[in-house]
């Protein structure tokens, strides 16, 4: 029988330490009024001094593997999206594979910027419908104040740091339109567009990390394209239309993209997660910390959409039955 990929379990983690538009305002040329008015945001948490990337999400994990019922034991997989990882190398996936307690399986990371969660959790559909993993553990997490230009009004305002863990298990379909799980996804990249969003610098560049710059008037323009057009896309291939949706969980980038994205698709605000006002964008982590406040919202049976668009350009989009 055929298997289908489900969510068991999501937890989060944000660092203790907020920052508030008002804060920011003390050390920049900007005031909450013109942080909020242009991006919905209002404040971002950010990690502690030695807090790095895999503290954040072995939190996450544990936090969702206990919503799911599950030991760090059951898992086959752990598949980590950052692009703020602890070291160069090796992979954060292995540290937090440690600092869980786990002895066996595989932990590799994804780096696929603000798309990371639906890469990663792309991947964990395809090892385990195929047959090499039964349960995968997906991680989102970023430390982006680390790699901030702390002096640049244009990107200081816009991240924070935070973590969000998704459990996958795979289970029997029973050939039901309605059954629960991963219907289906996609994912793109354009690398000619590789320079609008990047961090200067890199091992082989200028052997430091860098920070990060945006040329924000482009990555607006070319979210919103591509965003509608994966959704439409996926939308056509389930044989569902926008009204079919019950929950739109996108990408916390900033509050313009949600909503000029949720216009163009027709989707009533109603129905997106909003988190960016809290969270700011934390890249990777934001679907799965949003999955985290709205799990208790989403009902069995309700068919849920995300979206992501990120650094490359990478971006995607994913129907899930919950």
């Amino acid at each position: 029988m055929p298997i289908r990929t489900q969510i068991v379990g999501w937890g989060g983690y944000l660092p203790r330490k907020v920052v508030t538009n008002n804060d920011l305002s003390e050390k920049l040329d900007t005031s909450d009024e013109w942080i909020y008015s242009r991006t919905g945001i209002k404040q971002r948490h950010i990690a502690a001094e030695g807090e790095v990337s895999s503290d954040l999400a072995t939190i996450a994990a544990q936090r969702a593997l206990a919503k799911a019922e599950m030991t760090p034991d059951d898992v086959d997989m752990i598949i980590l999206a950052t692009v703020t990882p602890d070291n160069t190398f090796p992979a954060t996936a292995a540290r937090v594979q440690a600092k869980l307690g786990m002895t066996r399986g595989v932990a590799f990371d994804i780096g696929a910027a603000c798309a990371g969660f639906i890469y990663a959790a792309s991947q964990a559909k395809n090892y385990i419908e195929t047959g090499y993993a039964k349960t995968v553990l997906v991680i989102g997490v970023e430390t982006f104040s680390r790699i901030i230009d702390w002096d640049d009004r244009r990107t200081a305002v816009l991240f924070g740091d935070g973590a969000g863990a998704v459990v996958f298990k795979g289970v029997e379909d029973n050939g039901d339109a309605l059954s629960r799980g991963i219907i289906s996804y996609e994912i793109h990249t354009d690398g000619r567009l590789y320079d609008i969003l990047r961090t200067q610098g890199g091992p082989s560049e200028t052997s430091t990390v860098g920070t990060l710059t945006m040329d924000g008037r482009e990555v607006f323009r070319h979210a919103v394209g591509k965003l509608v057009d994966v959704a439409e896309s996926l939308l056509k291939k389930a044989n569902v239309t926008i009204d079919d949706i019950d929950w739109v969980i996108p990408h916390q980038a900033n509050a313009r993209i949600i909503s000029a994205t949720g216009e163009r698709l027709g989707i009533s605000p109603e129905k997106t997660a909003i988190t960016v006002d809290k969270h700011a964008n934390t890249s990777a982590a934001s679907i799965p910390l949003a999955l985290m406040e709205m799990g208790d919202k989403i009902k069995p049976g309700d068919l849920v959409f995300i979206e992501a668009l990120g650094a490359g350009l990478v971006w995607g989009g994913m129907l899930i039955r919950w």
